[in-house]
């Protein structure tokens, strides 16, 4: 029987008003593998004034409350590992260990916003008249609408939650379209079951074709004060000036072009090992995986033969299947755009060294391409799949000119032996993110999380996602009368 889930709202599973639902494709089977409610912009008031009722409540709750629910939320996120192997395989083609890790990554994302809930916040100001206390005090803001991709389901479904519960506010979600089994309902029934009040959490899924209306109905509501968004740069740039419109502060962390620069003094086999991790974990369907390799010419040969027959070789398949690396992307459609980046760039020119072809449904082979150039649509564009493009370059300005050439500004990965020539490199690179001897897919919950450029702005991660989610009030207290001239 295929399963079914209504909109979570003030604590409720209930039907959309208008009774719509919206199917939930299996990417690798093409099935059915769940239908949702699909709301609309009655739903969406319905959910944030549930919120905003909700709001005071939770924001007087002590911090050992607060804290207490979402430490047990981690505790039973990691109980439910199996059940998110299968969803994330269902909805979004995920693997088995790809899962596993945004079980991980999203209890510790819960434990570290439970820790920063009595973490020090605010300051004791130096008053200009005597007597004078003044003070900075950290408040929450009141409702926030957070918007969830599909491609880290878990890890960035609990990421758009957990900071501004933390600080005391409440959340309407909108989770992805292509999952929102796993990136919302999950989300709300592992919290509604660790004791959040009614109402502090509620989920609206909505159909592919009214994701414009109801993202600018959430965000247009009155009670909403603020926005995170997690998802690409074309439509982050719609949900900033929806924000901007409203005069809403947003967090929006958005596409990257990254690169991962392979020095030349690094180890080539430990750079072939991050590599073919950093391009190829998810098919490539992660923010901060990398599209391009960029290799110092004096290692260009033996890094390029051993990397291309590590690529060569990654297994493809089913998500179900415990060995698959390479699985299907989220949909048929998004395999075809792969495949047209490809063709483009060969038609161009470029050459493909590994992979290429025509998808087989939602699979699309690890590729690997060399000589792309400005004019090919995949110099620019985020592949956001299993594709690469290699280039060299001769030293470390030419690496980092390289690595700049784009409007995005994510992470980059610095591959190098030597530490400090790594950290020079790393701080001359226009990025949020680097890391040095590594590729460019690490997440840490405690680390400040987010880009520059086209690739967005505001920091989630630890105390700086708490403080995006807040808001700075002063306050005097004078233990005398003032003197006032008239």
């Amino acid at each position: 029987m295929t399963r079914h889930r209504e909109l979570f709202i003030g604590g409720k599973d209930v039907p959309a008003a208008d009774g719509r639902t919206t199917p939930d494709v299996d990417p690798y089977s093409g099935g059915l593998f769940a239908t949702v409610a699909a709301a609309g912009p009655a739903d969406v008031a319905r959910a944030v004034a549930a919120a905003d009722a909700a709001f005071p409540d939770w924001a007087a709750t002590s911090p050992a409350e607060r804290r207490e629910v979402l430490l047990r939320a981690a505790d039973l996120l990691r109980a439910r590992e199996a059940e998110v192997v299968a969803l994330m395989a269902g909805e979004a083609g995920g693997t088995a260990g790809w899962a596993a890790f945004n079980v991980w990554l999203g209890a510790e994302t819960l434990r570290e916003a439970a820790a920063a809930v009595t973490a020090p916040r605010g300051a004791v100001l130096a008053a200009q008249e005597p007597g004078a206390l003044g003070l900075a005090v950290r408040e929450p803001v009141g409702v926030v609408a957070g918007f969830v991709p599909w491609n880290a389901p878990v890890i960035l479904g609990v990421r758009a939650v957990a900071a501004p519960l933390a600080a005391g506010n409440t959340v309407v979600l909108k989770p992805s379209e292509q999952a929102p089994l796993a990136c919302g309902y999950l989300i709300a029934d592992v919290l509604r079951e660790a004791g959040l009040p009614a109402g502090a959490l509620n989920v609206v899924s909505n159909a592919p074709e009214d994701a414009a209306e109801v993202a600018e109905a959430l965000i247009a509501q009155p009670a909403v004060r603020a926005v995170n968004f997690t998802g690409s740069t074309e439509v982050g740039r719609l949900i900033g000036v929806h924000a901007a419109r409203h005069l809403k502060p947003a967090v929006l962390e958005l596409g990257g072009k990254n690169a991962i620069l392979v020095l030349a003094d690094a180890d080539v086999d430990h750079a072939v090992d991050a590599a073919v991790f950093g391009v190829f974990l998810n098919a490539g369907q992660i923010c901060m995986s990398g599209d391009r390799v960029l290799v110092h010419e004096s290692l260009a040969d033996a890094f390029t033969e051993r990397f291309v027959a590590r690529v060569a070789a990654l297994p493809h398949g089913s998500p179900a299947e415990p060995e698959t690396v390479i699985g299907p992307l989220v949909s048929a459609d998004s395999a075809r755009r792969v495949a047209a980046l490809v063709r483009d760039a060969v038609a161009g020119g470029a050459e493909v060294l590994t992979g290429g072809g025509e998808p087989d449904g939602a699979l699309h082979p690890a590729t690997v391409l060399t000589g792309v150039t400005p004019a090919m649509r995949l110099h620019r564009g985020e592949a956001f799949g299993p594709v690469c493009a290699l280039a060299t370059f001769p030293d470390d300005d030419a690496a980092v000119a390289l690595a700049n050439d784009t409007e995005h500004g994510l992470t980059c990965g610095i591959l190098t032996e030597d530490a400090g020539h790594g950290l020079a490199v790393a701080r001359r690179i226009r990025t949020g993110i680097a890391h040095v001897n590594d590729q460019t897919v690490a997440d840490e919950p405690q680390a400040p999380f987010g880009g520059v450029g086209a690739s967005g702005y505001g920091r989630f991660g630890g105390r700086w996602g708490v403080e995006a989610f807040s808001t700075t009030r002063w306050i005097t207290l004078a233990d005398r009368h003032a003197h006032y001239p008239f």
